[in-house]
């Protein structure tokens, strides 16, 4: 733990621990949130819903991320699920005195702020993806980004993703048969093996060549 992720701890710790079971809402859309948690444990996925009732996933929180900030910063209405993707242990603290935190702590601000811009970019290089309408390539940057984020290295080079087909669908607004299809093709090429705890990336430097056209399915 370095020494901002230190000062975040020791400043929540002294809030109470609450705690969510997997698929328990954590904050929910077009509601005032009751405060800001500070994730000790678990995953929590924020998303939206389309006007058609499908949900698109905007980020994944883990430990040590702390949210939701911008309704905290601006007061403006939260327009998102935040769900539990996991168990979840979190910590609670009233808006104002995690505001108060982060003004007078300015390499905490300054670790905030490059958490935002990581998560900026990774929204812009979806966006680039879902532009182009491509199925399989939207695949790929989702499958390249989570195993950049969330990935556990394998023994045998690979990068594991606790993430079913389905939740990945969901990530890229992609219907659940169109993703399974596409995924497929992935598992085909060799890029990819699917098991019964989650999705297994063979090679990342193969996903982003794929990605790049250097590299042929």
């Amino acid at each position: 733990m370095n020494e901002v992720e230190s000062k975040v701890e020791q400043f929540f710790e002294k809030y109470r621990m609450v705690r969510f079971e997997k698929g328990e809402v954590l904050v929910q859309a077009d509601t005032a949130p009751s405060g800001v948690f500070y994730l000790v444990a678990g995953q929590v996925r924020q998303y939206d819903v389309s006007s058609s009732g499908d949900q698109i996933v905007v980020n994944v929180f883990q430990p040590p991320a702390f949210f939701p900030m911008s309704w905290a910063i601006h007061k403006r209405s939260n327009h998102y699920v935040y769900e539990a993707f996991t168990e979840v242990a979190a910590r609670k603290a009233p808006a104002e005195a995690v505001l108060e935190f982060v003004r007078s702590e300015p390499d905490v601000a300054f670790d905030l702020l490059s958490r935002v811009y990581s998560g900026v970019e990774g929204l812009q290089r979806r966006m680039v993806y879902l532009m182009e309408n491509d199925a399989q390539k939207r695949l790929l940057m989702e499958l390249l980004i989570s195993a950049e984020r969330f990935g556990e290295p394998r023994a045998d080079g690979g990068v594991f993703i606790a993430m079913h087909e389905g939740e990945l669908a969901s990530r890229v607004g992609l219907a659940r048969e169109t993703a399974n299809r596409t995924l497929r093709e992935l598992k085909e090429a060799g890029l990819i093996r699917v098991t019964r705890s989650g999705i297994e990336v063979r090679a990342v430097d193969d996903i982003r060549g794929a990605l790049r056209g250097d590299r042929s399915l």
